[in-house]
This record gives structure tokens, sequence and C-alpha cells, in this order.
């Protein structure tokens, strides 16, 4: 059994990495990395991967490699999302990996993506009742209705912040009409969410990392993601405090605001715009984060 796994998850915005000993059946976290490669900036609505973008995410995979050779990994898996699986020159890019780095990913859908998130979600905390996991992603955003031992929804929508900043958010700050356009495109395109809403009426909303993990340093200043630590619990009225806040902010006072880390100052206005749709479409008012999603769920699926 290969003991020392590296796990990455190429997303739309950023690309993850997670090491660890899987030995003693439970994850020994050895290193941890981020880096923003912004792989849909300038051709996510076109369907492609730009030169640019292709550069940064090899250069980013070139970085994660000698972290991987450094800790001696004997098994790699890595998965890429929504803007890799969208885009015409997916395969090619994921091509030049392999032939630059040595490491092979798959492109996995938005089905197997949801089921990830869920199985990431579900080992941060029990699950009470039912919830509503969110996970916004750059190029997609996952939904899922459960409880801890069964799902009753889950879908993928191409709807995640890149996009739709892309789209929507075309003034600074964003203005009501570009928020009402907005408003009036989730609700043509989530309509099967809102019924699934309607029939399985979850009590909670479980953020999963992401902005969501933005908003919880918000509301406490020096929070910070962990792989000990998955869960947090959202203050509602700040919450929505903070939402307001940020869909009403300008490029420039995000960009001075420490809470928000660079590759989330322009897209966290749509995602904060989302999440208060659903807030108002759902009537939820108790509100979790859990730090754990993909590549957490690919993780403790090793040790099944």
């Amino acid at each position: 059994m290969d003991t020392r796994v590296a796990v990455l998850d190429l997303g739309t915005n950023t690309f993850h990495l997670l090491i660890a000993d899987i030995a003693a059946g439970t994850p020994q976290i050895l290193y941890t990395g981020t880096i923003a490669v912004k792989l849909g900036e300038g051709g996510i609505t076109d369907g492609t991967i730009s030169h640019e973008a292709c550069r940064r995410g090899l250069g980013a995979l070139s970085e994660f490699r000698k972290q991987i050779d450094y800790h001696q990994v004997t098994r790699i898996t890595g998965v890429a999302t929504s803007a890799i699986r969208s885009a015409s020159n997916g395969a090619d890019f994921l091509a030049r990996v392999k032939s630059g780095t040595g490491i092979e990913v798959k492109t996995i859908d938005g089905e197997q993506e949801a089921l990830l998130i869920y199985e990431g979600v579900r080992n941060a905390f029990r699950l009470e009742q039912n919830n509503l996991i969110i996970d916004i992603g750059g190029g997609s955003v996952e939904f899922i209705i459960c409880s801890s031992d069964k799902i009753h929804f889950k879908q993928s929508y191409p709807i995640g912040a890149a996009r739709l900043m892309d789209q929507f958010h075309h003034s600074d700050p964003i203005t009501i009409h570009d928020i009402s356009r907005l408003t009036a495109y989730l609700d043509s395109t989530l309509y099967e969410l809102k019924q699934q809403l309607e029939i399985h009426r979850p009590t909670v909303i479980v953020g999963a990392a992401g902005a969501f993990e933005t908003f919880a340093v918000f509301q406490e200043p020096g929070f910070k993601a962990s792989f000990s630590k998955p869960g947090f619990d959202f203050d509602y009225r700040q919450f929505g405090s903070i939402i307001d806040m940020i869909i009403n902010s300008s490029h420039a006072e995000r960009t001075n605001m420490p809470q928000i880390i660079p590759v989330r100052v322009d897209m966290i206005v749509v995602a904060a715009i989302l999440i208060s749709y659903i807030l108002e479409i759902s009537g939820i008012k108790v509100l979790k984060l859990s730090t754990y999603s993909v590549k957490e769920g690919i993780l403790f699926g090793m040790l099944k």
C-alpha cells in the first residue's frame, strides 16, 4: 500500500496540493499548499485556457513537483475541475503537465466533483438533519442537499465566480442593474435547486472552503483554515452584514481589506451575491464552514 500520498486539486482560480502519510489509518498532514493561477482569466467565457494562464498553471505544478519529490511521495492523485474540463484545450494542458512534471491528472465531471465535496465535508463534522452544501469555485458551483449518510440532491452548475464576474460585474462598485441581471440569471439557472429546497427543506448551509473561509476571517480575525479544526460556525447577522459590505465595496476598498486574499478581491463580490440569493430563496439562518472539500474528499477515500 502506498502510504505517503499527494493529492492535487486543479481548480479554476487556484491549484491545491496536500501531502499526507496514511499508514496509521488517520492522515498525518505533512504539507498543504495553494497557488493562485487564475486559469479562467482571459478565456473562460470562450472555453479556452489562455497562453498566460497555461504558463501560470504549469509554473504552479512545477513548484508542487518539488514538494512531492522532497517528501518522497509514493502515490499521486490529481483531479482537474471546471475550467479544464470545459476548455477546448484542457486535454492539451494536462498533456503538457504530464510531459513537463510527470504528474498525471484526470478530469472529473461535475457529479464526481460534488461527490468528493460531500465526502470531504462529512469528514469535517457530523451533518445533522438536512444540509445544503455549497462549494463556490471559479468555474462551477456545486450544491448538495444531504444528511450524514445520504445525498438527496447534487448538481454542479457552470456559474462559478470567474464566469459570473465576466458576465455581470462590469462596474466598480457593481451596480444595482448588474445585480438585478445576475439575480434574474440565477432565477432561471437554479430552478431545479429551488424545487429541491422545497422538497427537502435543509436547515443548515455548509460552505465548503473558498470564499467562505474569507467570510470566516471577517467574523473572526486571525481565523486560519486548519486540517485539525475543519469546522466554523457563522453568526447569521454578522454574516449578513459582511455580505452586504462586500457587495457594496469598490475594488480599491477590497484591495485594502487584509481579510481578502488577492485572487478573491474581485470574484468575491459575485460570490457574495450568489450566497445572498441562496439565503433568500432557502430561508436558512444557520451557516457553517467546512475547510474540507475536494482534496480532503479524495484523501479520506484513500483510507477505505
